[in-house]
Formats: structure tokens, sequence, C-alpha cells
């Protein structure tokens, strides 16, 4: 207290911007000593003060009550000055509340006894008022009038909270380099100010810039910073933190955690009484109910944000609430085919829509409220509307963000094809596909890479229906390919040696270890499941957090020649393409001769994102005596590539319904088949019911393609519900090789890896605890390979991964987990806990051949766009050439035998693909268990030997 007053109300005012709780009870202090003192000017600064951090920690109402304290203390000390800087204050307050009429009124009230830097920061506080309002114009005219005089008076405190609310007025125009300057200068004023509060601010602007920009790891970073601090510091900033992750989330794909987040923002609002903010909430929550198809809610939320915006005159967010009330409307119509007509969206109205949008500034909803008129347009019959809908949403492809310039690629696809350019518009669908893969590049986390591609599905799609019009088996599986498992082409970005990632792993280890210990002794568990779902929480933040870092990747063939809450980024995936295209007829097109040329294992690895698929004859080279299928999903109707013998074909197998149903039945028939006690006739009605299914799933898949394949060993590429099919159990696979991959490229990557993989040829055999009969199968797979086998204590999970990396070959039998929510935490249960997809990434070199008897480990968590995540998917990811897993959860059946049988056929010098078609004919023979545990098995990947 040995200040000055002028010096103590400057300090006061500049600790309400870095630490409001301390700065509470220390003004308190000084507005108690004032009032006793008679000091009126200091007590309309300490109550300002207060004001300022009741605004950031409690409630508006004591913010409104300090402010006003404020002016009534200064008009009675006859200081019209500071009256006003406290009313500019009180207008930021009515602002928050939502009356942005007071709010101007407040700063109008103000202007006339304020002069010089004081007339500066009521321009701000009027700047601010705009930006809410969406009137970039006007707030940026105010910010030319405020900045030059606050820098020439050195008034810094103010000075960066102008710069970091004009970055954002700079992002909403998506003049990206000048608000990042805004914010970096904002960042130097608040760290030289110590000013804690503000910089979290300005972290929290960064995270969102960097959403904005499609920057997702950075972004990441910086709003994980500023929401620690705002919830350390307990202030109403955090709303908006949570806001700008909810959007992020949604730019990412990650649905079901921006829906998460849109809850608990929604309920921030509230609790803090944040009206401004409480509708753009209601808005995010209303955007992703529409992306799991709940349209109810997102047609309620959507019109309860309208009605909150149209109160608060920002006629700017009713535009864009109403967009997605409509957007929902038309979604429920074309899901319902029985709606009225009545209720149905037109055209007019959603083309009405987007010119609101577009008047509004809202230029990424803007495209796909067009886009979406043109669908109505073509289903009404009105090719000449949707080519001008088209036309406008196109012209946004050359700017913008990547995802808003993806989707006007997508219109120009659709404009050149309904103008009859066909080949222009493959051009811009590889256009659309290229930009969405650099923008993939830079994501260093698996579960992002994966989720980011279902926004590139459906232009894919239409770069598939275009090559399926046309017939060419080889257009047709380069287009499958440039759309199929695209992130397990790039390798994870991990540092060499990330400690903090190992501790946190270790540390998830041993609190599911005391989980099961817990569980085991009747004791409570609740605080160590809290424990393991905080730890998952910051494993899984951790690594979505690291940026794309070169490192080794698959290599692959060349390509042939040829609106978040206050800062809305309109990120959703654009509604499917209706564009009607000849369908292939139900017969077989004819054999296509593969032209010879050279085979190119493609370029060096580099770390960059995949350059294209592989081209046809390069598959067909590296084939040999194998034959392809790829199957290929559009429109709900299934079709295979075959590519055998230098020739390939195309072929129509038909509706994919029928597949569906049929695959459905064969985990239920194998399950009762695996009981080893059933009531009387269960097995036999059990077996009958999977011979019946699958030789209809063969009539359906296999048999159509008979003359192509012969009794060549295959390859087989499957695509939606046939990805976790136990193959063998098909009578066309009945003792056939095959080897089942994501995709031929990954497949040809695998098949030429080999040509040149040199060195250990270490056999790793581990077992983990609770799994009937591991013990024993892994010391007779031990013994056949003459290795010790890692079993108990030694199975830790560190040491099991250390000795995997490298390996030839590797195999664990213990139990297999598939995470519910995150698949990356799909995981091996060892000595000491859970071996996760997050500690294989950490290998720098994944062994060559995997088996895997561990339920569920070959079973893939399929993602739109057959992006494929789960363990298997993480090995082939990494460069395993082969796994051997099970695709199917059938007990906790002992495998040894199978095991056994395959690993002599194995050190006998037989390939993967044929030991386990073998190993299953003769485990068949024993008995139903047996058989129905040994059926699902599959071999994933390129079919390998291991080295003599």
């Amino acid at each position: 207290m040995s200040q000055s007053p002028p010096d103590l109300a400057t300090e006061l005012l500049r600790l309400a911007e870095a630490d409001p709780a301390r700065l509470t009870e220390l003004a308190t202090e000084v507005a108690r000593r004032a009032r006793t003192g008679g000091d009126l000017e200091l007590g309309s600064s300490a109550h300002r003060a207060l004001g300022i951090a009741a605004l950031h920690v409690t409630d508006l109402r004591t913010a409104e009550r300090h402010l006003r304290d404020a002016i009534r203390l200064a008009v009675r000390a006859g200081s019209p000055e500071l009256a006003a800087e406290a009313r500019l204050r009180l207008a930021f307050v009515r602002c928050v509340q939502g009356r942005m009429e007071q709010a101007i009124s407040e700063v109008e009230l103000a202007l006339p006894d304020l002069h010089g830097a004081g007339r500066a920061r009521a321009e701000a506080q009027r700047a601010v008022i705009f930006n809410h309002l969406r009137r970039p114009e006007d707030a940026l005219a105010s910010y030319r009038l405020a900045v030059p005089v606050l820098s020439r008076a050195g008034d810094h405190l103010w000075l960066q909270r102008v710069l970091s609310n004009r970055g954002i007025v700079h992002g909403y125009r998506h003049e990206f380099a000048a608000a990042e300057s805004d914010f970096q200068e904002a960042e130097r004023l608040c760290r030289r100010l110590d000013l804690g509060l503000s910089l979290a601010v300005v972290w929290q602007n960064l995270g969102w810039l960097n959403a904005l920009r499609g920057e997702v790891p950075a972004a990441l970073r910086y709003l994980d910073q500023a929401e620690e601090r705002f919830r350390t510091l307990d202030t109403h900033q955090l709303c908006w933190t949570l806001a700008d992750r909810t959007e992020l989330l949604l730019s990412a794909g990650l649905i079901a955690e921006a829906r998460e987040a849109a809850e608990e923002t929604v309920q921030e609002f509230e609790r803090r009484g944040r009206k401004v903010g409480l509708p753009e909430a209601r808005l995010l929550l209303a955007r992703t109910a529409y992306l799991v198809r709940d349209h109810e809610e997102a047609v309620r939320e959507a019109r309860r944000a309208a009605l909150a915006f149209g109160r608060q005159h920002r006629r700017e967010w009713v535009a864009v609430a109403r967009f997605v009330a409509l957007r929902s409307l038309a979604a429920m119509s074309a899901d319902d085919r029985a709606v009225s007509a009545g209720s149905r969206v037109s055209v007019r109205q959603m083309e009405e829509c987007a010119a609101e949008l577009a008047e509004t500034g809202w230029p990424a909803s803007e495209v796909e409220a067009r886009m979406i008129a043109a669908r109505l347009a073509v289903d009404a019959g009105r090719p000449a509307r949707a080519e001008r809908q088209w036309e406008i949403a196109a012209r946004r492809r050359h700017r913008g963000p990547a995802g808003e310039r993806i989707h006007a690629w997508h219109a120009a696809a659709l404009l050149r094809l309904a103008r009859g350019n066909v080949r222009g518009a493959r051009s811009a669908i590889r256009t659309a596909l290229r930009l969405h893969d650099e923008h993939r590049a830079t994501l260093g986390a698996t579960d992002l890479r994966a989720h980011a591609s279902e926004s590139r599905v459906e232009v894919a799609e239409l770069g598939l229906r275009l090559a399926l019009r046309d017939g060419v088996p080889a257009d047709v599986l380069t287009w499958a390919e440039r759309g199929r498992a695209r992130h397990l082409l790039m390798r994870p970005a991990r540092p060499a040696h990330d400690r903090h990632l190992a501790e946190a792993l270790a540390q998830l280890r041993l609190t599911v270890a005391r989980i099961d210990e817990s569980r085991t002794a009747g004791e409570d568990t609740g605080a160590l499941v809290e424990r393991q779902i905080t730890l998952e929480r910051e494993i899984r933040d951790h690594c979505r957090r690291q940026a794309k870092i070169p490192t080794e990747s698959v290599p692959i063939a060349p390509a042939p020649s040829a609106p978040a809450p206050a800062r809305p980024v309109s990120t959703e995936p654009i509604p499917t393409e209706l564009t009607p295209t000849e369908p292939i007829s139900a017969e077989s097109a004819p054999p296509t001769p593969i032209p010879a040329g050279p085979v190119s294992s493609g370029p060096s690895p580099t770390g960059s994102s995949p350059t294209g698929p592989v081209p046809l004859r390069q598959v067909a080279e590296a084939l040999g005596e194998q034959a392809l299928v790829e199957f290929v999903q559009v429109d709900d109707v299934l079709h295979a590539i075959t590519v055998a013998g230098g020739r390939s074909r195309l072929h129509a197998l038909g509706p994919l319904a029928a597949v569906r149903t049929l695959v459905d039945r064969v985990p239920f028939a194998l399950r009762r088949l695996a009981r080893r006690t059933s009531v009387p006739g269960s097995q036999a009605a059990a077996l009958n019911l999977l011979r019946d299914t699958v030789a209809k799933l063969d009539a359906l898949l296999l048999r159509p393609l008979a003359a192509e394949l012969r009794d060549r060993p295959l390859v087989l590429v499957p695509s939606g519900p046939i990805q976790a099919l136990p193959w063998s159990l098909l009578p066309s696979c009945a003792s056939r090789a095959i080897c089942v991959s994501p995709s031929a490229t990954l497949w040809y990557a695998g098949s030429q890896a080999g040509h040149a993989r040199t060195g250990d040829a270490r056999v790793v055999v581990a077992a983990g605890p609770g799994l009937p009969g591991a013990r024993s199968e892994a010391e007779g797979v031990a013994s056949i390979h003459a290795v010790p086998a890692l079993v108990d204590d030694a199975a830790g999970a560190e040491a099991v991964l250390t000795d995997l990396d490298g390996a030839a070959l590797a195999h664990v039998a213990a139990h297999g987990r598939i995470h519910p929510s995150n698949p990356l935490f799909s995981s091996l249960r060892l000595a000491d806990g859970p071996l996760t997809v997050y500690d294989l990434e950490r290998l720098r070199r994944a062994p060559e051949i995997v088996v895997l008897a561990a339920c569920d480990t070959g079973r893939f968590v399929v993602r739109p766009g057959d992006e494929l995540l789960g363990l298997s998917a993480t090995f082939l990811a990494l460069g395993t050439r082969t796994i051997v897993a099970p695709v199917l959860s059938i007990l906790d059946t002992e495998s040894t035998t199978l095991m056994i049988a395959l690993h002599k056929l194995l050190a006998a010098g037989h390939s993967t693909a044929s030991a386990l078609a073998q190993a299953q004919q003769q485990v068949a023979r024993d008995n139903l268990e047996a058989y129905a545990v040994a059926a699902g098995f599959v071999c994933l990947g390129a079919d390998s030997t291991m080295p003599a």
C-alpha cells in the first residue's frame, strides 16, 4: 500500500487482467480504505478493477454492481473521465449479456468525456461490439482510430487487448498473416506486462486462428495451454475455449467428441450467464447433432439460437443459424420420403439462404448451402438451377481455408460434369483430393488422419462413379485406391524419444493393472477408472498436438501423370452429390490386357503425403501367380476389379444389402460352434447356419469371379461390411492361400519391401496373463524356433516392445481388446497392463511377420473411406509385411493347436498365407470348437516367408 493512489489504481487494473482472483482480495481492501479515507477517485478505480475481475471469475451482476459503484464514485469525485472509463467496461458487460443496443449506448454516453487515449479506448470497445455483431468493416475502422493513439500514449495494457481483438477480425476475413502478426505482438506485450490471463486469451485466439487455417496440431497446443490457464484462474474465457475446441473437433471429423464438447460448452455458458455466447454454443450443438443424423435436435437447437441472436440484434448470426436449421430439415426430408410436401425444403429456400449467407459474410456455409441447393435442384429436375449454384460455389476454389477450397473444387467438378466436360471434372476431383491429402499430411496423430477422411469420401466417390460409368478396370482401381485407407500409407509423427508419452503410457498400464486387482478383490474402482480416463485423454491429446515430422513412409508408386462461436469455421462434410450416372451392366465387362511396363517401387521415403495409387500394371507384375480382387462399393452396389494373369476385369456383383445381412450371421454361428457346453443340437444347427451363410456369400462375392481367379492364391481388398469376413470359410477359399489388405497400394508396398529387407532374423514369442493356454502356446511356439518365451513377469509391455523392434517374426498370445471409444487404446494385455496402439507407434522398425493369438486383433475399426484403425492396422502402417490375427471375437478359447501347426509350417519354409491355409485345414478335422477358432484367423498384408 506504499504506492501513490494513481500508481496503485494502475496496478489494480493491471492485476485484474493478470490474476482476477488475487486482485479481488487486494482491491476489496483498497476500496475499504479509500472509503474510510474519502479517496473517491481511488475508490472508483478499485471498484472498476473489481468489476473487471468479476466479469472474468464471478458473475455479470456482480460486475455490473461494481462498475455502477465505480461510475457513482467518479461522478461524486467530479471526474467525468474516470466515470466514462468505468462506463466503457460496463458496455462490455452489456455486450456479454447479449444486450448490444445498450452496450453501444454506454459507449456513446462515455465518448463526450473522453479524450486522447481514453477516446481511443472507447473506439476499441465499440469495435468489440461491432465484432460480435459481425460488422468487420466498422470494427476495423474503430481499430484504425484506436491503435496509433494507444501506441503513442504507451497504454500497453489496452493495446494488447486491442491487438488481440483486431486479430480476430482479420481472422474472420481470412487475412491470416495480419491476424497472426496482431496476436504475436499482443503475446509479446502480455509477457512484458506479466498479464497471465490476457496471455491465455491470446493463446486461445492463436488456437482459433490455427484451426481456421487447418493447422490442427498447432491449434490443439494453443487451446490446451489456454484451457489449462483458464481452469486454474476459473475465468469465463473457458467458455470460449471450449467452443473453439468444439469447432476444431468438428473440423477434424471427430464428431462424437465434438458433440460432448458442445454439450459441455452450452452448460458452461449457462452456468456463467454469458448470454452473448450461449446461442453460439447452441449453434455448435446443432451442427454436431446434424452430423450424427439427429436432425430433430439440430433443428430445435438451431432455432433456439436464431431466436436468441434475433433478440441480440445479431442479424449475421441469425442467417447462419437459419441455415443450420434449414440444412437439417433438408436432410430429414431426404431421409424420410414420407415427409409431407409442405414441410420439404425447396430449391428457392436454400438459394435464398445461400444468398443471405454470402451477404452476411459466411463463405464456407454459403458454399455448403449452394451445394445443397444444387442437389435439391437435381432432384427436382431443374439442371440449369443446379449448374448456377455449382458455378457460384466453385468461385471460392482458389481462396480460403483448405476445407472451403475442397468443397469448391467439388462444386467445380459437378459443374464441369453437368456441362459434359468429363476430363475437366476429373481434374477438379484430383485437385480436391490433393488439397485434402496436403492438409492431412500436416496431422501427426493417427486418429486425426483417419477421421479427416470423412470430408474426402464423397469427392473420391464422384471420381469412382465416373470410372465405373466408363468401365475401364485400371481407372476404377485407381479411383478406388484414391479413396481407400490413405492414412495407413503415412507413419504417425512421433519424436524419436518421447519421454512424456512413455511415462504416461507406463502410468496407464499401472492404473489398469490396479483396476484389475481391485475388481478381483471386490474393491471400489471409481477413482482408478477416473484416473484411467484422465490418462487416456492426456495421451490422446499429447499425440494429437504432434505435427507431421519427416520420417519413413512406405514406398508407393508414383501417381500417373495427368461457424465457430464468435469465430465461425463451417467445415462439416458437404451433402452427398446425387448426379445420376449410368450403372454398370450386370454382365461383367470384358477383360482388359495390361500393357507391360517397368516396375517401380516408388519414390524413396520422404515422410510426405502419399503421391498416389499404385498403377495397375505394377500391381499385375508384382502379383505373379496370385490374383487380386478389389471390392468397391458405391451407392450401395458392390463391384469387384480382378487382376490375374496379366489381365484386368470389372464385375458388377449386385446390391450390398444382401451381403451385409449374410455377413452379420457369421460371428453368431461361429460363437455357437466354439461353445463347449451348449444345448443338444445347438452346434449342429450352428454348423448348418454357417454352411448355408458362407455358401450364399461365396455365390455373391467370389463365384462370379471364378473364371478369372481359377485356383490362384488370392489377394483380397475388401470394403465396408466385408472387412471383418473370415474368408477361409467361403468354399472358393478352402485350402487356398489368401492375403487380405486394406488397399492394393499398401499390399504392393509390402510386397516390394520384402525384396529389400535384410538383417535381423530374431523370433519373439510372448504370452499375456489370464488367457487359457497362452503360456503353453507360447512355450510350444518358442520351442519350434529354438528361442525362449517371454512369460509371466518377463512379458511386460516395455520388454515385449523392445524385443518386437526390428524382429523377423513375433508371436503374442494374450487377451485382445477393442477400445469402445478410441481404437488407438485397443490393446494386448501383458503382465504389467495393456500394450496399446500408442505403444506400438513408438517402434522404430516394425516386425516383418506378426502373429496375434488374441481376440479381435485382426478386426479393424472402419471409418468412412475404408480408413482403418486398430492393432493390425497399426502394424501395417508401421511397415509390418504380414499379420496373422482373428477378425472375430470368439470367446477366450485356446488357439494352441492352430498356432503350433502354423509355426511348424512357417519354420519349414512355407509362406505365411500358405501356412495358415494348411493349418486351418488340419485343425478343421479335429473338432467343431477348433474349427470355429481357426476359421476366425486371416492373413493380413502381403504374403511373406521367414528368412532362412
